[in-house]
């Protein structure tokens, strides 16, 4: 056993010195997946205090408790920032977490639009408090909202590290660098799949299984320069397990996507697309 050991060990070691990639010696520079976790439920507690704040802190005057989250979440979003960047540029880390700081008033905003649009779209719903605690849709956009921004600022790992902690969570896979308007709205959910270079205006509606990707090539990351995946209008409405694949795809305004359509080719506006319904055939049993 000693010897088998030995060997594979050796083999171990060969194996580390070939990979294309570091995997033996110093720790690499990465940001601490733990410590990521916990800035997206400091976020869930500054964007929403009523329902996720400590019970104490939220006895004090909202500016009070929002300046104490807010230095308590960027010092651990600027640690870990800097871990993501090359140490040559890690004093980008602040300067990135000034910007964050400016725009989470409109996240904000933002959120309480897709909140409004997803209780006005379900009426399953019974109140906005259950869709903020309950709903997976809502939480994946949430978490879109934070890391699209950081997607934005070029900080590596981070924001994908969020985005699949998402994914993980809920079954939606929304890539943070899509570009993704006001009021959205995802019903049920699971199975959904946004590519990076998707953009999608205002008031878009995208129920389970429904894809906006990119076709396959052999090329790979060579394979284009530019957009890969589809452009979706304002107040489109996308059902469960379409998709809608490719750069030069757009989809118009208003319109809306039936149910486990595939479209490879732009749609204009205020069209409807159905596929045919299959038969059924109904027989007696014997």
């Amino acid at each position: 056993m000693d010897e088998l050991i030995r060997q594979t060990a050796q083999q171990m070691a060969d194996g580390y010195a070939k990979a294309e990639i570091p995997m033996y010696g110093a720790s690499l520079r990465l940001p601490e997946r733990t410590a990521v976790l916990e800035i997206l439920k400091d976020f869930q507690k500054l964007l929403f205090p009523a329902y996720f704040g400590d019970k104490h802190l939220v006895k004090l005057p909202p500016e009070q408790y929002s300046a104490l989250l807010l230095h308590h979440v960027m010092d651990k979003l600027e640690r870990q920032i800097a871990l993501a960047l090359p140490e040559a540029e890690e004093a980008r880390a602040k300067d990135i977490c000034r910007e964050l700081v400016e725009k989470l008033p409109k996240i904000q905003d933002l959120l309480m639009k897709d909140l409004s649009v997803t209780f006005d779209g379900d009426p399953a719903a019974t109140s906005k408090e259950e869709i903020i605690f309950c709903y997976p849709g809502y939480y994946a956009i949430f978490v879109y909202r934070i890391a699209h921004e950081l997607y934005v600022a070029k900080v590596p790992t981070i924001p994908r590290m969020m985005s699949e902690h998402a994914h993980s969570r809920t079954g939606i896979d929304i890539n943070p660098g899509a570009t993704i308007g006001e009021y959205f709205f995802i019903d049920h959910g699971t199975g959904i799949v946004i590519g990076e270079t998707t953009i999608i205006g205002d008031r878009v509606k995208m129920y389970q299984g429904s894809t906006l990707g990119a076709l396959s090539t052999r090329a790979g990351h060579n394979a284009y320069s530019g957009r890969r995946h589809p452009k979706v209008g304002n107040n489109v409405t996308i059902y469960a397990n379409a998709t809608i694949l490719g750069g030069r795809t757009e989809i118009g305004d208003n319109t809306v996507i039936g149910g486990s359509a595939f479209i490879t080719d732009s749609i204009a506006d205020d069209m409807k697309v159905l596929i045919e319904a299959p038969t059924l055939h109904l027989k007696e049993q014997k």
